[in-house]
Formats: structure tokens, C-alpha cells, sequence
């Protein structure tokens, strides 16, 4: 079994009687899963109904509730299964960091957190909202996400700081945190900045210059 983003091992998946499911089983809750997915992309979590989910995918609320406990359940399952992809992005932050090089890096670690965003927006921002409602559920499972990115940056920026080259006043985690939030709010709502003019790009550009300097502690390189 792969493990989960933090080192865990990921949950089983298992009817709500807590029977592991089958070929077939698996089939169908992946079906539930991605109708809700697609219909959260429509309306707000409050709005979503059981039966509507049941519709989408051609069967009744019953087999529904065979795997989840209500929607809100189906949402914590997806923000889980949308984390698994974190692995892929952690591996760009071990790319080249200096130069020209990690320039480069960064807009790939910048333009890969923006499509996670993107392919899994409705979901992610409910799992944010309800973490900040107080949803212990919501909470563990944004943190186990951010954890590892959290990590990752805090282990460059506490590298830097051996090298005399990033101040040693600065705490790595809480730099990686004030990157990591940069990271999450801005690609969660990037296409709000278009109002003011900012594109895709200018987004990916500045966010991973800011990357460059805080990671190396040099000014990154001029275009060109």
C-alpha cells in the first residue's frame, strides 16, 4: 500500500461497516467520489445533496451510504485522495537552487502547485474552509497535506542558513509556512486576479522569484 503524504500509511478503503471493499466495490466508490467532485464544481457543499450524487452516477442514496457517512464525508475523502498527487510536486523542490537553474525550479514548483489547485479546486477550498470553521477532520487532513511541503522548504531554508547564506533570525519552518501560504492562497484564487491584470504567468513568475530569494538568499537572475 503507497504511503500517505507525511509518511503514513494510507487508509484502506472500506464500506461503512468497515468490510474492506472489492474490485467491484472500489469501482463504484470511485464513481461517487468523482460525480461529487464534479458536482462540488457547481454548487457548495451545503447545497449538494446525497440524492443528486446518486443520480449523477446511476445508482440510489442506499449504495451511496454504503461508503460514506454524508457528503461532507465524500469531500474529506477527496481532499485525502487529492493530496496523494503532493509526493510529485515534493520531488521538484530537490531540484537546482541556484542560478539560472533555480529559476527554473521554482516556476515548476510555482506552476505545479497552481494545477493541483486547478484540477482540485472546489474541493481544496472546502477542506480549507471547513479546517478554519473548526472541522478537526478538515484540519488533519490540510495539515498532513501541507506538512510535507512544509518540510521540504523548511529543510532548504535550514541548509542555506549552514551556509551563511539565509540569516539565521529566521525560523525555517515559519519561512516555509509564509511561502506555503503564499503558495495556497494565491493559487486558490489566481483567477480572481485577473481583474487587476495579473495573468497565469505573472502569477508563476513572481511567486517563484520570491521563492528564489527567499530559498537561496540571493536576488534571482535577471531575464535575459
Amino acid at each position: 500500500m503507497a504511503p500517505a503524504p507525511g509518511g503514513r500509511p494510507a487508509r484502506k478503503p472500506m464500506d461503512q461497516s468497515g468490510r474492506p471493499l472489492g474490485a467491484r466495490a472500489l469501482q463504484t466508490r470511485q464513481r461517487i467520489l468523482d460525480a461529487t467532485e464534479e458536482l462540488l464544481g457547481e454548487r457548495g457543499v451545503r447545497e449538494l445533496s446525497v440524492v443528486e450524487i446518486a443520480r449523477q452516477v446511476g445508482t440510489s442514496p442506499a449504495t451511496f451510504y454504503q461508503y460514506f457517512k454524508d457528503v461532507p464525508d465524500a469531500v474529506l475523502h477527496l481532499a485525502e485522495r487529492a493530496a496523494e498527487e503532493m509526493p510529485a510536486l515534493l520531488d521538484l523542490i530537490d531540484g537546482p537552487w541556484r542560478g539560472r537553474r533555480g529559476l527554473e525550479t521554482a516556476r515548476a514548483v510555482v506552476d505545479g502547485f497552481v494545477r493541483h489547485w486547478d484540477a482540485h479546486r472546489a474541493v481544496l477550498r472546502i477542506r480549507n474552509l471547513a479546517a478554519e470553521e473548526g472541522d478537526r477532520r478538515f484540519q488533519r487532513a490540510r495539515r498532513a497535506a501541507l506538512a510535507p511541503l512544509l518540510e521540504r522548504l523548511a529543510e532548504q531554508i535550514t541548509g542555506l542558513q549552514k551556509e551563511g547564506r539565509v540569516a539565521a533570525e529566521i525560523h525555517p519552518y515559519a519561512a516555509a509556512a509564509a511561502l506555503a501560504s503564499m503558495l495556497e492562497r494565491l493559487a486558490a484564487y489566481h483567477t480572481e486576479l485577473e481583474y487587476y491584470g495579473v495573468m497565469r504567468d505573472d502569477l508563476v513568475e513572481s511567486c517563484a522569484r520570491i521563492l528564489v530569494q527567499t530559498l537561496t538568499g540571493r536576488p534571482p537572475p535577471s531575464p535575459g
